[in-house]
């Protein structure tokens, strides 16, 4: 479509998108954006900031401030991603929900995101070298290595062979020297972190790379812990 406009104007005979077109752009780009990300849909849909419930599931007053802290983290880190976020906390505390939270706000906003389980991104990598792969080993590592903002969900729960552990490092390495965006969650603690992954632990303790947030809070998945605490009669 061209726009009306008097001769000699800059925009004088150029052809410009209409309104629809645009729109179904943009939808495209955003679906594109979806499916480089890997995660579902219904993910992307229920694990929203506007979701998430930072009093937690039968947390304390300390469980209740550090998930707070964390949803401030998450939210000002995905408003403008900068350095790392490293979430750490038990199985069923939030860490997933807020990553998942930034992958979809930072692809509203038309950005890359590649998220990755790791057992599943280590076992996509094993699978490149496949003569039957769809994908190469080089293509796929460079991606995750250098991908705008990647986010890394459940780091230790990987089989910890020496290949593992190889790959890994040299992903973060990667990142920690070019200062690209990182997210990482994990149930480990910073000292079993250094225990499990030494040189890992090196790179995460930079405090003016990564900004650590620990999670205090319980499993939100725990029914028991949704439930009124009763109190027990005296047996007579």
């Amino acid at each position: 479509m061209q726009r009306r406009v008097p001769l000699g104007h800059p925009d004088f005979g150029e052809v410009f998108q209409c309104r629809c077109q645009r729109q179904e752009a943009d939808r495209s780009r955003l679906e594109r954006l979806q499916h480089y990300s890997g995660l579902p849909d219904d993910m992307l849909q229920r694990m929203t900031f506007g979701a998430f419930d930072p009093a937690g599931s039968g947390a304390d007053v300390q469980g209740r401030a550090t998930l707070k802290a964390a949803f401030t983290a998450a939210s000002t880190f995905a408003s403008s991603p900068e350095g790392w976020l490293l979430l750490t906390g038990t199985h069923g505390s939030g860490k997933t929900h807020l990553a998942v939270s930034i992958a979809e706000e930072r692809i509203k906003h038309g950005e890359v995101v590649f998220f990755a389980f790791v057992p599943d991104l280590l076992d996509h990598l094993r699978a490149t070298f496949n003569p039957n792969s769809p994908v190469e080993y080089d293509q796929l590592f460079e991606q995750v290595k250098s991908v705008p903002l990647l986010i890394l969900d459940d780091l230790g729960a990987e089989s910890s062979t020496a290949w593992a552990q190889e790959k890994l490092y040299q992903i973060v390495v990667h990142r920690h020297n070019a200062r690209l965006p990182t997210v990482i969650t994990t149930y480990l603690t910073m000292e079993e972190i250094e225990e499990a992954h030494p040189r890992l632990a090196s790179r995460l303790k930079d405090a003016t790379v990564v900004h650590w947030v620990p999670i205090s809070a319980p499993d939100y998945r725990d029914p028991q812990r949704r439930q009124p605490t009763q109190t027990r009669r005296p047996r007579r």
